[in-house]
């Protein structure tokens, strides 16, 4: 058995599952919002998972998780912004320290879940969300589609970036609970 190496351990690389490609991207109309209905479905999960998180006796993961991708996404819209506006002025989110306030509020929520916990908001923590989310639900009625999309699709790289080691200095912790 002279000879034989012990083959390599393959790195393994977390799976990304990624909802938008490219296509889409192009296909998704340049200055009119995303439909209705996909509108309406995604805001009705946020507020509900808001409300679970502020008032149910056990909030879910997915309660969690809903909160989580919309303030990930305006994070995406204020640090990689501005974004056209379907009137064709710039839209700036003004960043006024809420933003870092509601990412840490849920990063502390998700990090008493794993402790043994509930997934629980405090009283400035919920503050912080809610003005977040109110924030993004006014950009997701006004932003053309492709925006959106575009937007989805740099916030689900950024993620894979993070869990991936590439982090960059303001980046948190990805919590998978």
């Amino acid at each position: 058995m002279a000879g034989r190496t012990k083959p390599k351990r393959r790195r393994v690389t977390p799976r990304v599952i990624r909802s938008y490609t490219p296509w889409h991207e192009l296909m998704a109309s340049p200055t009119e919002p995303l439909p209705l209905e996909w509108r309406t479905h995604h805001l009705t999960r946020m507020w509900q998972g808001l409300a679970a998180l502020e008032t149910a006796p056990n909030p879910s993961k997915d309660d969690w998780r809903v909160c989580s991708d919309a303030v990930n996404m305006l994070e995406t819209l204020v640090t990689r912004g501005p974004w056209m506006a379907c009137d064709g002025s710039l839209v700036e989110i003004a960043d006024n320290g809420l933003l870092d306030d509601a990412i840490t509020a849920l990063a502390m929520a998700g990090r008493r879940h794993r402790a043994g916990g509930s997934i629980r908001l405090d009283g400035a923590g919920i503050r912080a969300v809610r003005a977040v989310l109110e924030d993004y639900a006014m950009v997701l009625e006004t932003l053309p589609a492709r925006s959106m999309v575009r937007c989805h699709r740099l916030t689900e790289q950024r993620i894979a970036d993070i869990l991936a080691g590439r982090k960059l200095p303001h980046d948190v912790e990805v919590i998978d609970l």
